[in-house]
């Protein structure tokens, strides 16, 4: 039998490396796979954090130190993701800032029947939490902020601001083909000044510190919103062309 310096055999010595060899593998396998999963958590954490440090004080004055410190991150990890404090910044109004109003507006007027019903009931439901009373609408706030003064931040929020008046536009014609919505209003502009009067009021109450103003602002938003609806013989005559178009096919098809 041969044996190594230390007079174990040879042969058991190769075997015990091999078994290293296998769990110092398997064990970089398992790390690559937790390394491969981990940056995607660390950027999510990134962008929040910053999202909160910019509401909270601007994204000019927004301290990337704090932003680390909130995530316990690198500041050589946050530079892996984002190039720049500025690509930070447009990370937050794409994935988070545009998401608001997603969330808020879009996806249910989508999904609602009657829009003067669902464009009420998402104003009624604006909170009136001191905190987001005094901090003001994130959107509007990095509007006059950042529009002066980055055209690649005014871009981004300009799509926004279109895509929200975009969308109560549709809801606006369709409740308008199906008769619940006037037929003089222009669409486009209604929600514009919709838009104008919501983000408006937002400015105030910020201004006021004050959740009564953002009471009153809702409770005149609402009065309006309501004046939209068309008058009660229009939806009924719609309402009796609907039927009228439905008996048709049928019988149509009984034909």
């Amino acid at each position: 039998m041969e044996f190594d310096n230390n007079r174990r055999p040879r042969k058991l010595c190769l075997i015990s490396r091999s078994l290293t060899y296998i769990l110092v593998g398997m064990s970089g396998t398992h790390d690559g796979k937790r390394r491969l999963r981990d940056p995607e958590r660390t950027r999510e954490r990134l962008v929040r954090a910053a999202f909160q440090e910019v509401y909270r004080s601007g994204f000019q004055s927004a301290s990337i130190d704090t932003i680390l410190a909130a995530t316990n991150v690198t500041k050589g990890a946050l530079y892996y993701h984002f190039d720049s404090k500025e690509a930070l910044g447009y990370a937050v109004i794409e994935e988070i800032v545009a998401k608001f109003t997603e969330d808020k507006w879009l996806r249910p007027l989508r999904q609602g029947k009657n829009p003067i019903g669902t464009l009420t009931g998402i104003v009624q439901r604006t909170s009136i939490r001191r905190e987001d009373v005094n901090g003001g609408c994130p959107l509007i706030n990095l509007a006059q902020e950042m529009s002066p003064l980055d055209e690649r931040f005014r871009k981004r929020l300009e799509r926004i601001f279109h895509e929200w008046q975009e969308g109560i536009a549709i809801a606006l014609r369709r409740g308008q083909s199906q008769g619940t919505v006037r037929r003089d209003l222009i669409p486009e502009e209604t929600a514009g000044f919709l838009i104008a009067m919501y983000e408006g009021y937002a400015l105030l109450a910020k201004n006021a510190q004050d959740a009564k103003v953002w009471n009153v602002g809702i409770k005149n938003i609402v009065t309006w919103l309501r004046s939209l609806r068309a008058p009660l013989r229009s939806r009924k005559g719609a309402r009796r062309r609907r039927l009228m178009s439905h008996d048709a096919v049928e019988q149509r098809l009984r034909s």
